[in-house]
């Protein structure tokens, strides 16, 4: 490689952060510059915790990277012109690069429910989360999604705040996915802390005074909080790059977009193959890791070489129950739940080691 290469990371979240401090240990020679709308990192799986109204963590981006090598570009991506290898910015001047990685992440997802955009809060970005912090009040609060971030919120909600009452509205028993002794421990914890739990709900529409179910009845709420789902950014289907239905950035096995082969995707927003013939899931235990790779991917083409195979297992999920328990699933290779399951306050301990962890894998 020379110093000729510009390579741009579009995203300064977990997968984006990881491939930059990857690239500036690896690419020592190319000019790296990383591009977000934010002027700060704040860890996206302690947003629960924050939109509950407590403190987290975060960090100046600009700090972060410059003395790493990495130049920081603060401004929101207008667009991408990949003929000319441009990215288009909005306030700032267009960069223009030899090799993009695209690691914008996920956003709430309406799921084409009436109402969700105007009437429900999220915790899907900090920004959203700063909404429900703000704008929540003493009341009956209604959670929609029993998945991790429907189960997370719920507890922290009924923990930080015992004057309300929380409901979990989902299709499904909390954690499903889950073995069957972890998920009778996040019932247990969520009806200890006084979460009401009705696993038989399907939203049909979110209004300023509740949500209505798809059998007619309504449940009413002080405050809506969508969980239910994660939608990307329109950028990479505006792009011209070959999406999934969802808009996801589908990729070879190497992350490299399928249409576009000097782009690489990592994180919420790439179609990437896992174990057992399951795409990954949006995690932060799948972008650190993935933004490593497709930094080395990067760095392996421009010197011309091949990158080397794409290895990847999960070994556990965490969800934590408040701030003192939690649930920690050991997995099986193909991501199915194995028999050890941790929960109580060790479990609390684990995630909390967990969630350090990965802050510091993608801080620079």
């Amino acid at each position: 490689m020379t110093g000729q290469h510009r390579i741009v990371v579009l995203g300064a979240g977990y997968a984006g952060l990881a491939a930059a401090r990857r690239l500036a240990r690896t690419a020592r020679d190319a000019h790296i510059t990383v591009v977000d709308a934010r002027a700060t990192f704040v860890e996206r799986v302690r947003l629960h915790q924050y939109g509950a109204g407590q403190s987290i963590p975060a960090w100046d981006l600009r700090e972060l990277l410059e003395p790493k090598r990495i130049h920081f570009v603060r401004a929101w991506v207008q667009g991408i012109d990949t003929e000319h290898k441009q990215v288009i910015l909005d306030g700032a001047p267009d960069l223009e690069y030899d090799a993009l990685i695209y690691a914008l992440g996920s956003t709430n997802d309406p799921a084409g429910v009436q109402g969700v955009a105007e009437y429900a809060y999220s915790v899907a970005t900090p920004d959203d989360s700063e909404w429900l912090r703000n704008g929540i009040a003493t009341g009956r609060i209604v959670v929609v999604g029993g998945g991790a971030t429907g189960i997370e919120l719920a507890a922290e909600l009924a923990e930080s705040r015992p004057d309300s009452r929380v409901v979990l509205l989902g299709s499904d028993e909390p954690a499903s996915w889950l073995s069957t002794r972890a998920r009778d421990h996040v019932r247990r914890a969520l009806e200890r802390l006084g979460v009401e739990i009705r696993s038989d709900a399907k939203v049909i529409e979110v209004t300023p005074e509740g949500v209505r179910l798809a059998d007619g009845s309504v449940v009413e709420a002080a405050a809506t909080v969508w969980t239910a789902g994660f939608g990307v950014p329109e950028l990479a289907r505006r792009a011209g790059f070959a999406v999934d239905g969802h808009g996801r950035v589908l990729t070879d096995e190497t992350l490299r977009s399928v249409s576009h082969p000097d782009v690489y995707v990592a994180g919420d927003a790439a179609v990437i193959a896992g174990p057992g013939g399951r795409e990954l899931r949006m995690a932060c235990a799948t972008a650190l890791p993935i933004g490593k790779y497709a930094a080395d991917a990067v760095v392996a083409r421009l010197a011309g070489r091949a990158p080397r195979e794409l290895r990847f297992r999960y070994f556990f999920q965490c969800i934590s129950l408040g701030r003192r328990d939690g649930v920690i699933q050991f997995l099986h290779a193909d991501d199915s739940p194995g028999r050890t399951v941790l929960t109580g306050r060790t479990a609390a301990w684990f995630k909390e080691q967990i969630v350090r962890g990965a802050a510091g894998a993608a801080r620079p």
